[in-house]
């Protein structure tokens, strides 16, 4: 996720880290030289390159922008659940840490299974962002399991929902052994619970795309509508031509990368939610809960950029 100050007027047009251009780059330099190409070829062999009026492209480049703003909201609002899901949890880890002080009552028994809870919260929080964005760094997992519990890491599908059973085993035992009351258990497992549909959430977004038809016919059009610009406006613009056909691509290719990041909120591009960031922000929450003092930093972004 791109963490930065607002850009003066200056500094707009300079921005590479975030831009899209990055990515959309070789295609307005392939429009840009077809129509320079197109525009040559127009002057030379005025018979063999037609030209049409530009007017019907007019009309098209409406509707096409029309379609990639629903698009583009789509995609946003994927991205903005995502990040209030997450939201949520990082509500829950620190509320989890609150709620399980009612297990110190009960002794250094109570002490202890407080601190373990709170350990696998940070793995659980951990092991979501290597189940989310795939080639994480699973250290920062195994590290907060004992040697057990990694052999059950190690052989799970679903790795978090592997360390909410265990939490909740911890409850179970607490409760068996009159540690905890109805009440007390009650209120905790509501909270896993509540960190397992977060979970769930979170999963959805990943595992459901936008229908892949209505990206396939977005993508289509704004190529062909791209590709057709320099017919369009070779009469009337002449060597002006190539440059306001690359802006235009510029828009559109731009609008349509866009709403590809955007549409995987939990991916590696610049534009993809910091989770790993706050994953590491609910660790440090937790440890200060449980009276740690030596804590590294909260996450800050690196050139801009926050992961």
């Amino acid at each position: 996720m791109i963490v930065r100050d607002r850009p003066n007027l200056f500094q707009l047009f300079f921005i590479l880290r975030g831009s899209i251009i990055r990515r959309i780059l070789p295609q307005i330099i392939a429009i840009f030289l077809l129509s320079m190409l197109i525009v040559w070829g127009h002057e030379e062999r005025p018979n063999l390159i037609i030209s049409f009026n530009g007017s019907a492209l007019s009309l098209l480049g409406i509707a096409l922008s029309i379609f990639l703003g629903f698009r583009n909201n789509a995609c946003y609002d994927r991205w903005w659940e995502g990040r209030r899901d997450w939201g949520q949890l990082v509500y829950l880890a620190r509320g989890f840490a609150r709620q399980t002080l009612v297990l110190e009552s009960a002794g250094e028994t109570g002490v202890e299974a407080r601190k373990n809870l709170l350990r696998l919260t940070m793995a659980f929080a951990q092991a979501l962002v290597c189940l989310l964005r795939p080639g994480s760094d699973e250290g920062k997992v195994l590290r907060l399991l004992t040697s057990s519990e990694a052999d059950f890491y190690h052989a799970a599908r679903n790795k978090p929902d592997l360390i909410l059973r265990l939490m909740s085993a911890d409850l179970a035992r607490l409760k068996a052994s009159g540690a905890i009351s109805d009440i007390q258990y009650q209120m905790l497992d509501i909270t896993i619970g509540q960190m397992g549909a977060a979970q769930a959430a979170c999963e959805r977004l990943r595992n459901t795309p936008l229908p892949f038809g209505y990206t396939l016919l977005l993508h289509r059009t704004a190529y062909l509508f791209c590709f057709l610009l320099p017919f369009g406006y070779v009469d009337t613009l002449g060597w002006g031509s190539p440059f306001v056909t690359a802006l235009i691509a510029y828009t559109f290719f731009g609008l349509d990368a866009l709403g590809d990041e955007l549409e995987d909120p939990f991916g590696r591009r610049p534009n993809a939610l910091a989770i790993g960031a706050l994953a590491d922000t609910i660790e440090i929450n937790l440890r200060e809960a449980l009276g740690e003092t030596d804590l590294p930093p909260l996450p800050q972004p690196k050139d801009f950029l926050l992961m």
